[in-house]
């Protein structure tokens, strides 16, 4: 009976979490049109499918590597280009991780913390907008809690040798949904499986040599597929500066985000570089609602555990979702680089499975004056916390952070004596708190998922608070039928039917049409891809019918680092050819009147 009944707590969990990440779900229609233009490009062209391209014609990548396109590109290519194709696979990532997560912490604190976990990853704001969303990191997280499954698998006295190296294959994978990221949970993997696996440390050692093998064969083999392509049989690479996949994953999306030297970067647009910045104004909201319920947890669970064995896989498993969070919340806080509010849905799972265990190890010992005392004040704190974020949007659902205030106060005075309270009123004192604890977040889930989003930068909350609109920046254009009318005619005597500076802006012309647009100068228009001459000979060669004006991304910010070639190119087509307006859009005939350069 008991079984059945967690069985069927599983169920709702799981049924829950899909009815919420899957609901109303076409409302966001391209979402990120950057990669469902990449995903479109895959969908007619294995090249493009295979390097994450803009276009079908393979003019340039995304500034990604490519693993989440593989996924969206299959489906674009099996069910059609639309929204769900291109956004269903991101819901089934994010029920799959509460899943894996749910597993993970059923194994050391039984089936009650399991749910609890992964409740409060489903219901985290930043997990339901990138669960709902088609950048690459519902790829990630869901490859990363694999991977800590996987490494809490390996401890066991019997476990088989290979669950280390599988570890390493996940965070491989994670890796090419979003490079360098995926390293951050390798200190606390590594290091706990060194520390508590139930194993000579000679073979931890060779397990762990095997298990850093799989990792660089798993993420390395792309690298050096694209490095040993020849380069005139492939796109460019975006977000480089020399067609270089080690420099797009060592440089752009590596160190240059810890260092903010990134060439051809926006730079970083989150001014709040400090121990506060997942607190602050950019970030609270996303992710920041249990994050010191979470630490007060993962502590007391490890003064709980101090005396245990090496091998105790409860103290392991706090080491373990207590150092991701850890190593992941201070790099975030101080990197210098592009850091946006919804990288934060990588704190998640480790929120979701420290918060869980440890405050299942209290629970066991409420009893205890000190266990008590330490529930009553991780109440406390989390309610002062919802109450300042909620605060942010004064004038959304006033009353919320009263009433999360009201029933916070009185459980965490009721938790100072919840060990003399008789079993059933304990447990409802207990229920009472765990609601209060998550009013605030599932509030602010739950009016993410309501709102569409779309742009490269979603925001969580109401549509109307603190954060703006549910559209993002850069997003992508929605051309008129006039114009995409124009685009497509002649489109079988060009090998793209236009060009438009920026990855964003070409991606609404070619979404609109469903042929290769250009994206000069890749996402943020500083790649030097094409340079100006290689523009020329397309134009002389009669591959490129149109070119739209656009805004240059690289430059809103007064950023000029990068290549100028897009702007180069963009004034080389203003000073030959004739412009005419289209639906209110400047275009250009580039198959009409064109001047040589001399």
């Amino acid at each position: 009976m008991i079984r059945a009944r967690h069985y069927g707590g599983l169920a709702v969990l799981l049924l829950a979490t899909a009815v919420l990440y899957i609901w109303n779900l076409g409302a966001s229609g391209w979402a990120n049109a950057f990669y469902s233009a990449a995903a479109q490009a895959g969908s007619e062209n294995w090249t493009a499918w295979l390097f994450g391209s803009s276009d079908a014609a393979n003019a340039i990548t995304v500034d990604k590597t490519p693993a989440a396109l593989w996924v969206t590109g299959l489906s674009a290519r099996l069910f059609g280009v639309n929204s769900w194709s291109i956004l269903l696979p991101q819901a089934v990532a994010g029920v799959a991780a509460v899943a894996v997560l749910y597993v993970a912490v059923r194994r050391v604190s039984g089936p009650w913390a399991g749910l609890f976990a992964g409740a409060v990853l489903a219901l985290t704001p930043a997990a339901a907008l990138m669960f709902r969303f088609n950048n690459p990191d519902a790829l990630l997280v869901l490859s990363l809690v694999f991977a800590a499954y996987f490494t809490q698998r390996s401890l066991d006295r019997d476990a088989a040798w290979w669950w280390l190296p599988l570890a390493g294959v996940a965070v491989g994978v994670g890796f090419l949904a979003k490079m360098l990221q995926a390293f951050l949970v390798l200190p606390a993997l590594a290091g706990v499986f060194l520390l508590a696996a139930d194993v000579t440390l000679r073979s931890r050692l060779v397990r762990l040599l095997a298990a850093v093998g799989a990792l660089v064969v798993s993420a390395g083999w792309y690298l050096a597929l694209v490095a040993l392509w020849p380069t005139s049989a492939r796109p460019y690479i975006g977000g480089s500066q020399h067609n270089s996949i080690v420099e797009l994953a060592l440089g752009y999306n590596g160190l240059g985000r810890l260092t903010g030297d990134e060439t051809g970067g926006l730079g970083n647009l989150n001014q709040e570089a400090g121990w506060a910045r997942l607190f602050g104004g950019e970030m609270g909201t996303y992710i920041a609602w249990l994050v010191p319920a979470a630490i007060i947890a993962v502590i007391a669970g490890l003064v709980i555990t101090r005396r245990a064995p090496r091998t105790d896989v409860t103290r392991a498993a706090l080491l373990l979702w207590g150092g991701w969070l850890v190593v992941t919340a201070v790099v975030f806080s101080y990197a210098n680089g592009i850091l946006h509010s919804y990288y934060t849905v990588a704190l998640a799972p480790a929120i979701g499975g420290g918060v869980a265990i440890g405050t299942t190890l209290l629970w066991r010992r409420r009893a205890d004056i000190r266990a008590a005392t330490t529930l009553s004040g991780m109440i406390a704190i989390t309610a002062v916390l919802a109450y300042v974020l909620l605060q942010r949007d004064s004038q959304w659902l006033p009353w919320l952070r009263v009433a999360i205030a009201v029933v916070s106060i009185g459980c965490a005075l009721l938790l100072l004596v919840v060990g003399r309270l008789p079993r059933r009123v304990g447990v409802a004192v207990g229920t009472a708190a765990l609601i209060a604890a998550l009013g605030g977040p599932v509030a602010f889930t739950l009016a993410t998922v309501a709102a569409p989003h779309s742009g490269a930068m979603p925001s969580v909350g109401p549509a109307n608070g603190r954060g703006g609109p549910p559209g993002g920046m850069f997003d992508a254009p929605t051309p008129g039928a006039e114009l995409t009318t124009a685009l497509k005619q002649d489109a079988d005597q060009f090998t793209w039917v236009a060009a438009a500076v920026g990855s964003s802006n070409a991606a609404g012309y070619q979404l609109a049409t469903g042929l290769p647009v250009m994206a000069v100068g890749g996402f943020n228009g500083t790649d030097p891809a094409p340079t100006l001459e290689q523009f020329q000979s397309y134009v002389a060669q009669r591959r490129i019918h149109w070119f739209v004006r656009s805004e240059m991304p690289g430059f809103m910010f007064g950023n000029r680092s990068g290549s100028d070639a897009a702007e180069r190119i963009q004034s080389w087509v203003r000073a030959n050819f004739t412009s005419r307006e289209v639906d209110g859009v400047t275009v250009y005939d580039l198959s009409q009147g064109f001047i040589a350069a001399t």
